[in-house]
């Protein structure tokens, strides 16, 4: 049995995540648009309802695929003398992990909490409405208006980067040097923000911070 048609048409499936991807990329930048030059809820609501939908999008094709790689793993193992109707098999299959999902699966997509992170901090940094009580604690902490310096080279940020395992931010370029340069003495990289005591940093862990980016851009033109 060939498979080499079913493979071709799998390629062509994953390419489409990279547009999904840049589609919620370009949905965030917009979003963060709206927050600080117009302040237009209704329109920054609507940029949730698309990410949303970007999120939904994301979760049917990895589960799509998954049932295909599932059912020809399948039919390889198992080496039937007909093939049978690959399409029905793998409906049942993507039928059956839809069928447990729920909205909290969206809190396992990265990007949409991304967006959802990002535009918080943003609401906050432009419009001060949000009380301590909404303000998670370690934002409060971490990411003030005041937070523009990089512990590692204490300047300004340019690119601020933020650690998803303690929340700190630190320039990117300087905090990727250091881990290169403690990667070639074979030892790892304790997080330079004082007290913290996260002690493996990995560029894995570290995200853009958009909004505190925008923030920095706007007080150094002022």
């Amino acid at each position: 049995i060939s498979f080499s048609t079913v493979d071709s048409a799998l390629s062509s499936l994953k390419n489409c995540q990279s547009y999904i991807n840049s589609g919620m990329d370009m949905a965030t930048q917009v979003a963060l648009d709206l927050v600080q030059n117009f302040n237009d809820e209704e329109d920054v609501n609507s940029m949730e309802k698309v990410m949303l939908e970007y999120a939904t999008m994301d979760r049917e094709l990895n589960h799509y695929i998954k049932a295909f790689e599932s059912t020809i793993n399948q039919v390889k193992r198992e080496k039937p003398e007909t093939l049978p109707d690959l399409e029905n098999l793998a409906r049942e299959k993507f039928l059956e992990m839809e069928s447990v999902c729920s909205d909290s699966d969206f809190q396992r997509n990265e990007k949409y909490m991304y967006f959802k992170d990002q535009l918080k901090e943003m609401k906050k940094q432009y419009n001060g409405n949000d009380t301590i009580e909404q303000i998670d604690e370690d934002l409060a902490v971490t990411r003030s208006q005041m937070n523009f310096t990089c512990p590692i080279t204490q300047m300004t940020m340019k690119r601020p980067v933020r650690n998803k395992v303690c929340g700190h931010i630190y320039e990117e370029d300087a905090i990727l040097e250091m881990i290169q340069t403690q990667k070639q003495k074979k030892k790892k990289v304790r997080c330079p923000k004082m007290g913290c005591i996260h002690v493996d940093v990995k560029g894995s862990d570290l995200v853009p911070d958009e909004a505190l980016k925008r923030v920095i851009d706007s007080q150094n033109k002022q």
